[in-house]
């Protein structure tokens, strides 16, 4: 008899699938069909709740042409969420209007699911379906969780070289969450006439200017994989505006009304093609952090460090500099984020993942053979007194159990922030774990030719490496361990990806370990 009511309800769930594409199939009225496959940019999941998660789409049979071919009208389509992969127990199904406003672009916040599972998901409009994508619930809030993965990426410049290393992170098993740290474009034109792969179109200003560089980089087919793989928890960084830019500041132009309409678009567009929530978007008081809570193994804490920081030191040449004013005014996240991120630091999880955008500890850049001490501007080095507060939060809280995540240096780095986060010989206070970019920087080596003895000269510091790849970390209740994954090549097509190196964080013992 259960089985009898079970196939019944995969009846219902059948019958109204078929309901949807028939809906879908039509257009004011009128049969509709798409002359190409509208799911050229692929599927995506991402902000994952114990009962959900969001699904994306947008539909674009022509991603470089202006709307990405779609008319000046809604779309209808539908969706399903499946117990398994060949959606034998469909679970949810829907239908939402794709509308230009938004680009065509469809966000569906499922919910009514079980915990800490896997889903698979697929979309359907004009007679077309989309490929199928995969997204794991989190785990019920407060369960005993014993194992979680999670990978850490970022930085993909276009021109730079092939996203091979997403392929690669396709194939990771048993994935939990895929952190984005940011740059996810990059808003430059072409700069190169050698370029491997050219930016379509000139430097991005305008919303149909992100749109398609959105459309140009959602069209790789390795990018796709990986997005179809797991759930993105997404942040962004500059180059999904402007290069260097902090609040109302443009790295050129400072706080003008060009700017602020261009990071109006820009925002409008990574909102549309990110599987993020309804909650993120711009009305919502420029709120894009968050957090997200793995049972009782580890909260995610994902920061936002460009909306509201001061304006950065130097950002017209945005090299490094000598000394940096530690000025208790200046701020990385605003007063409102820091009492956010206060508010959620506790013991109650077994680790605390501080999932942000750039370098926190001290680190200085200075070059083989000069004598001063140097330090960038565009990360937690040029807002010492910021860090000196999160520092302070951490250490008056008693927690032993931070880890800190990184990117947009274009470089692993594996090291720890110090107790006194001016003074790297002091006790580690927190682990960082800086992941490298997927193809920014080009195919690298080793290490800086130009920054031979950088580990010497930074003693906090475990590893200093110059290649792509990513970061895969591997959590269970007593042991953080962090992969660090390097690319052979980025310049071609099929290039090998390697484990470098293995480190582990022992619970209530901060400070990374080789492996």
């Amino acid at each position: 008899m259960p089985q009898i009511l079970l196939d019944r309800r995969q009846l219902v769930a059948s019958m109204s699938a078929i309901g949807l594409l028939t809906a879908c199939s039509t257009l004011s009225g009128r049969p509709y069909s798409f002359r190409r496959d509208p799911f050229a940019l692929g599927v995506a999941a991402g902000d994952p709740a114990a009962d959900g998660f969001v699904i994306w789409t947008r539909l674009a049979p022509e991603p470089l042409e202006p709307a990405g071919g779609m008319p000046p009208a809604s779309v209808p389509v539908a969706w399903e969420v499946a117990q398994d992969s060949a959606f034998r127990t469909i679970v949810r199904t829907g239908e939402e209007l794709a509308h230009a406003h938004s680009a065509h672009a469809i966000h569906v916040e499922c919910g009514g699911l079980q915990p800490h599972r896997p889903y698979w998901y697929r979309f359907h409009s004009g007679g077309a379906t989309s490929e199928v994508g995969c997204v794991r619930t989190l785990p019920a809030p407060g369960a005993r969780i014993d194992q979680l993965r999670i990978a850490s990426v970022g930085c993909h410049d276009f021109e730079s070289g092939y996203f091979t290393a997403f392929a690669h992170l396709a194939a990771e098993p048993e994935l939990d969450a895929v952190f984005h740290y940011g740059d996810y474009i990059y808003e430059f034109g072409r700069r190169n006439k050698h370029a491997l792969r050219a930016h379509a179109g000139g430097e991005t200003h305008t919303l149909g200017d992100y749109r398609r560089r959105y459309a140009q980089y959602k069209q790789d087919p390795d990018l796709r994989a990986a997005h179809a793989r797991a759930a993105f928890i997404a942040s962004f960084d500059d180059h999904e505006v402007d290069d260097n830019w902090a609040a109302d500041f443009g790295k050129d132009h400072g706080d003008t009304a060009a700017f602020a309409a261009r990071k109006a678009a820009a925002l409008q567009a990574w909102l549309e093609h990110m599987p993020v929530r309804a909650a993120l978007k711009s009305h919502s008081a420029n709120r894009h952090f968050r957090r997200f809570d793995f049972g009782d193994l580890a909260r995610m804490h994902v920061l936002d460090t460009r909306s509201h920081r001061s304006r950065q030191l130097g950002e017209a040449n945005s090299g490094p500099v000598r000394q940096v004013r530690d000025d208790p005014r200046r701020t990385m996240l605003g007063s409102q984020q820091e009492t956010w991120l206060g508010q959620g630091l506790t013991a109650q999880h077994g680790w605390n993942f501080i999932a942000q955008q750039v370098l926190m500890m001290p680190f200085d850049v200075r070059r083989d053979g000069e004598a001063l001490p140097a330090y960038s501007t565009d990360n937690w080095n040029g807002y010492p007194a910021a860090r000196r507060r999160l520092a302070d939060m951490i250490a008056e809280r008693g927690l032993q159990n931070v880890v800190i995540g990184s990117g947009d240096m274009h470089q692993h780095v594996v090291g720890y922030l110090p107790t006194d986060p001016n003074d790297p010989e002091t006790p580690p206070l927190a682990s960082e774990f800086l992941a490298s970019s997927i193809t920014s920087g080009g195919n690298g080596s080793p290490r800086h030719t130009f920054q031979q003895g950088a580990l010497e000269r930074n003693p906090h510091l475990s590893l200093l490496n110059n290649q792509r790849g990513y970061q895969l970390y591997r959590v269970s209740p007593q042991h953080w361990s962090a992969d660090i994954k390097v690319m052979d090549r980025i310049d071609t097509p099929g290039g090998k990806l390697t484990t470098l190196a293995s480190y582990v964080v022992e619970r209530n013992r901060p400070g990374p370990q080789a492996n």
